[in-house]
């Protein structure tokens, strides 16, 4: 159980530091991202695990980081990235 969470917090942290390598324009602070990323990957590796009676470990990660990644992206802002003058204007 402790090692379990232990790999919850780290790709929650893979996550987030991913997310913020990828798309640095899109968030607005980094502590934001990341500790959203590695709750939300805690928070869905528990309840996965209490939801399949801790069987299925892959099964765990996988929903863990894809918990994680679906309320990272929540926090991204696309819409407030400066586009260059490729743009057109109507």
């Amino acid at each position: 159980m402790v090692l379990e969470t232990f790999a919850f917090a780290l790709i929650g942290l893979v996550v987030g530091a991913g997310a913020l390598a990828r798309f640095p324009e899109y968030f607005a602070g980094r502590a934001l991202t990341v500790s959203t990323a590695v709750v939300a990957a805690l928070l869905g590796g528990r309840l996965t695990g209490y939801v399949l009676d801790e069987g299925g470990a892959v099964v765990q990660f996988a929903l863990s980081a894809l918990a994680s990644a679906l309320l990272v992206s929540v926090l991204a802002r696309p819409d407030r990235v400066r586009r260059g003058s490729h743009r057109r204007h109507a």
